[in-house]
């Protein structure tokens, strides 16, 4: 027999339980510290707070980080890597300018820092129609100043434009907050504070094949479910590694393959996983018992008892390994 053929699992085998052990016991050896990425002058969240949020499926990640591989003569000269950096940071207009709102006269005055944009090599006259298109109305150029006279009627609606306008991308890709560029193994490549995965594959000397993103939603949603599967293993195995904890991938892909089964990512808890068990007894003996079986009730539900949790509330043998035996005696 083959090695592949001896290391099946058998049937009846208990195969989410022992994944659940395998992941959740050194889960909670994980010490709570943050951990600095290198370049990157952020607290990103490792150990406990990360894998917490990769089995929640939260919605995006406290620290987004990308790591962006550079094709051609790039990735060799730092020189061009830190060009493609500086086009790819995002640079706000309140980076530029103090934008601040003028309610006597119902408009905004954005005064624009001659110094940083020349220094970014940012011009007014463009950052004058991104105003305009933003704000819409009028603009009125005096000197460094631009006075924008917005079409809103309320003093609300004046702030609330003022907070957009701070934020307004003048030049880069949006969302991405600071560039770092690293020498790797294989030459150099970028690392970002901030993700976009779409709007950084446009972006020219970029290797948008070897594109990489923390962002679990995100690649699900650029990328598809099978791609989030595959980041999501890559992820709770890189969490488990920094820790020193070794863990077989084929726990951690049980795990995936769970949470990415209906096409989308589901988070294993009362909203995702746990709550929409096949069984009435096994969701109300997790968590809201009363809400499910009033439910279940409402809906004339039936268990069919196939789970573990199921038999043992009403104490029968557990469908697994020899209680998965049925026998017939025909006398």
């Amino acid at each position: 027999m083959s090695k592949s053929e001896l290391n099946k699992i058998p049937s009846g085998e208990a195969v989410g339980i022992v994944a659940a052990q395998s992941v959740g016991e050194p889960g909670t050896q994980m010490t709570m510290r943050t951990f600095h990425y290198a370049g990157v002058a952020e607290q990103v969240p490792t150990g406990l707070p990360r894998l917490i949020e990769l089995v929640d499926a939260r919605k995006e990640p406290k620290k987004p980080l990308m790591d962006i591989h550079l094709a051609g003569a790039a990735s060799q000269d730092e020189k061009k890597a830190q060009a493609i950096a500086n086009e790819i940071e995002s640079i706000t207009l309140g980076r530029i300018a103090d934008v601040e709102e003028d309610f006597l006269n119902k408009r905004i005055n954005v005064d624009v820092d001659p110094d940083e944009m020349a220094h970014l090599s940012v011009e007014l006259d463009a950052v004058r129609k991104k105003v305009k298109a933003a704000a819409g109305g009028e603009v009125e150029t005096e000197g460094n100043v631009l006075h924008v006279k917005p079409k809103v009627n309320s003093l609300r609606m004046l702030r609330r434009l003022t907070n957009r306008l701070k934020g307004m991308p003048i030049r880069g890709v949006e969302r991405i907050r600071r560039c770092v560029v690293i020498k790797g193994k294989n030459g150099y490549f970028i690392r970002t504070a901030g993700s976009n995965l779409s709007g950084i594959a446009k972006v020219e000397g970029v290797d948008a094949s070897r594109l990489y993103t923390n962002d679990v939603k995100e690649v699900e949603k650029v990328l598809g479910i099978e791609a989030a599967r595959n980041s999501m293993v890559r992820e709770i195995k890189q969490v488990l590694d920094m820790q020193g904890l070794n863990v077989d991938a084929r726990h951690i892909m049980l795990l995936a393959d769970a949470m990415t089964m209906n096409g989308k990512i589901k988070s294993v808890g009362r909203h995702g996983l746990s709550g929409e068990k096949a069984g009435v007894l096994a969701r109300a003996a997790f968590e809201e018992t009363v809400k499910h079986l009033v439910n279940a009730s409402i809906q004339a539900e039936e268990d069919h008892l196939i789970g573990v949790t199921e038999n043992i509330i009403v104490g029968q043998t557990v469908p697994l390994g020899t209680g998965l035996v049925r026998l017939k005696m025909k006398i």
